[in-house]
């Protein structure tokens, strides 16, 4: 043991009101032990008994039941043992030699410690350091070190656990010790792990466990689920939650009442970026399907372990396919945004009503709804990117923008490789995605305000943040550069409003985010759903979707952008056209249940 051997050898006692906390060896008798300072008082930690008080907490059996000597490895380990207070390590000692002997050198063990001052003065850290399966817990507040303690149970395949109390850690904080040990022995009774793998896909229509959270798309998915008649469970899933032992218990208790053919979720939200989730749901053989709608690039790119051939990604932008893969994740399936057509429906006996607070002066001719990203780019830069990196990140966004790289990362180190060398370096991958998140937000300003200009003319109505007030000038009037008038609404509600606003007008505009500089966006399914005609950008991927001309209209070009406006202001019977055409084509492929019935068939094909 290190530290330096105190003065006194004597045992316990009352160590005086001045006494800190902490640890020292001693020697008693010529024995090796530790005396521990608590709260002005103090007491050896193996007393008068010595190592054969740490010994006494060990199993009597040599080798834990339902395991063969020589068998070896994980898949031979039947329970985790949890030793509850290192000590001097006497008994973490021989209880390694037995697990090595019976299981090899790759056994799992977990030690919960949180007394470090004891640990640095026995060593134990150090001296057991060449077991690569033992897991420490150190953690102060015990909800904490559940919370350790269930992912490392994940990892070690759900196996049942054995709490091990070193009976001299009770003294030290009984409720700390109490807790762990309770939660083991409670895991060790409910075998969930067994009961949980079920047979997939065994039914007529699929079961689906929804991860559900605050994003907008999952209520569109759990009104398909109703629609299609696909049986269905939520799982509430907040920021952080995963990792904490009760949403894992809310997991795996739902995994063997409901029996779900595979876990759904959007935008990998409730995935954990260690891979605690994926490691978990491999242990149960069930399947998660993670349906991207926004870029996965700045989700999955830059952590590890989150491969898993239980996983598989959908994504509505094609161009996403090949990267995914080359990332690793072998399941990679297209599949493209959609809309709810019971919600954005046109009103067939009666105009739309007009929404409260939109300008008496503009004469519902054109529109345009979203972010100018204004906000969203200024708050970007007040986070410590580095000069090198702030630096005319404007006109690197512009060149971003007018290239047809769809990542950052790769831009850069195409383009420019000293920035991509500054990016590389960036302390954290929390920083680097704040980087690549700027420069696509800033040229998605950029790109929108100059189509947003291409229809100025017209005198549109804007509805979004007020950056659009910084960017376009005071609404209502022209400006003093010879700008034209136009007007401006707060942002507009998806669920409450837009559906109100879209048939309301008779040139919905669209112009895409840089994000996705293939894929049509959720406009382009919504406007036409509501009834409504729609002028968009041209998207590669438009055109396996509508039919151009006939079921879309799209511009190339801000200069195009005004050209058609004007012309099909002046047509209201082909708007009327392409609207109802769109409309067809959406009620037949485009509807969120035809997306869920097509991601459900997709994961019987790979997992049934």
């Amino acid at each position: 043991m290190k530290g330096k051997t105190p003065r006194r050898e004597e045992g316990s006692g009352p160590a005086g009101p001045q006494a800190l906390d902490g640890a020292e060896a001693v020697a008693v008798d010529g024995a090796p032990d530790i005396l521990v300072r608590r709260r002005g008082r103090e007491f050896r930690l193996l007393g008068p008994a010595g190592p054969a008080r740490e010994l006494s907490f060990l199993p009597e059996t040599p080798v834990f039941p339902g395991a063969e000597a020589g068998e070896g490895g994980m898949a031979g380990q039947t329970r985790l043992p949890v030793v509850i207070g290192a000590g001097t390590g006497t008994a973490l000692e021989v209880l390694c030699a037995r697990m090595e002997s019976a299981y090899g050198a790759d056994f799992i063990l977990a030690v919960a410690d949180k007394e470090l001052d004891i640990q640095a003065v026995s060593g134990v850290r150090e001296r057991f350091s060449r077991f690569r399966g033992l897991c420490w817990i150190d953690a102060a507040d015990s909800g904490d070190a559940l919370k350790a303690l269930t992912a490392i149970q994940a990892k070690a395949g759900g196996i049942a656990l054995l709490p091990l109390v070193n009976p001299a850690y009770l003294r030290l904080d009984r409720e700390w010790c109490a807790a762990i040990r309770d939660a083991a022995n409670a895991s060790a009774k409910a075998d969930f792990w067994t009961r949980a793998r079920h047979a997939k896909f065994a039914g007529g229509k699929p079961r689906l466990l929804l991860l559900t959270s605050q994003y907008f798309l999952m209520g569109e998915i759990v009104a398909a689920c109703e629609r299609l008649g696909f049986p269905h469970s939520l799982l509430q899933v907040s920021v952080g939650a995963f990792g904490q032992s009760e949403f894992i218990e809310r997991l795996l208790t739902a995994v063997v009442d409901f029996k779900p053919d595979f876990a759904f979720t959007i935008n990998h939200l409730g995935v954990d970026r260690e891979g605690v989730l994926t490691d978990l749901l491999e242990k149960l053989r069930l399947p998660l399907a993670s349906w991207f709608v926004d870029n996965p690039h700045l989700v999955l790119y830059r952590y590890s372990g989150l491969q898993s051939p239980w996983l598989s990604i959908f994504t509505w932008d094609t161009d996403n396919i090949l990267s995914l893969k080359d990332r690793g994740f072998a399941e990679v399936s297209y599949l493209p945004l959609g809309t709810d057509a019971r919600r954005f429906t046109p009103y067939v006996t009666q105009s739309p009503p007009p929404l409260p607070g939109l300008p008496p002066d503009w004469d519902g001719r054109v529109a345009f709804v979203g972010n100018s990203m204004v906000h969203k780019v200024r708050r970007k830069r007040l986070r410590p990117l580095g000069d090198e990196l702030l630096l005319g990140f404007e006109r690197l966004a512009a060149e971003f923008g007018q290239s047809d790289e769809r990542s950052v990362a790769a831009f850069l180190a195409d383009r420019h490789p000293g920035l991509a060398a500054s990016f590389e370096a960036l302390p954290s991958i929390e920083l680097q995605l704040e980087y690549e998140t700027m420069i696509t937000w800033e040229a998605t300003r950029q790109y929108r305000l100059d189509c947003v200009r291409g229809i100025l003319p017209f005198a549109p109505l804007v509805a979004g943040d007020d950056g659009w007030k910084t960017l376009l000038g005071r609404p209502g009037q022209p400006g003093g550069d010879g700008t034209p008038a136009w007007f401006y609404h707060s942002e507009l509600a998806y669920y409450d409003e837009l559906p109100r606003f879209y048939p309301h007008v008779a040139l919905n505009f669209n112009c895409t985010s840089q994000q996705m500089k293939g894929a049509v966006n959720q406009r382009v399914f919504d406007v036409p759903a509501a009834g409504a005609f729609l002028l968009t950008d041209y998207r590669e991927q438009v055109e396996r979707l509508f039919e151009p001309g006939r079921e879309i209209v799209c511009y190339r070009s801000p200069e195009e952008a005004t050209a058609l406006a004007g012309e099909y202001l002046e047509r209201e019977d082909e708007r009327r056209r392409v609207a109802e055409a769109a409309r067809r084509r959406i009620l037949a492929e485009h509807t969120y249940e035809h997306r869920l019935r097509a991601l459900a068939e997709r994961m019987r094909a790979i997992y049934a």
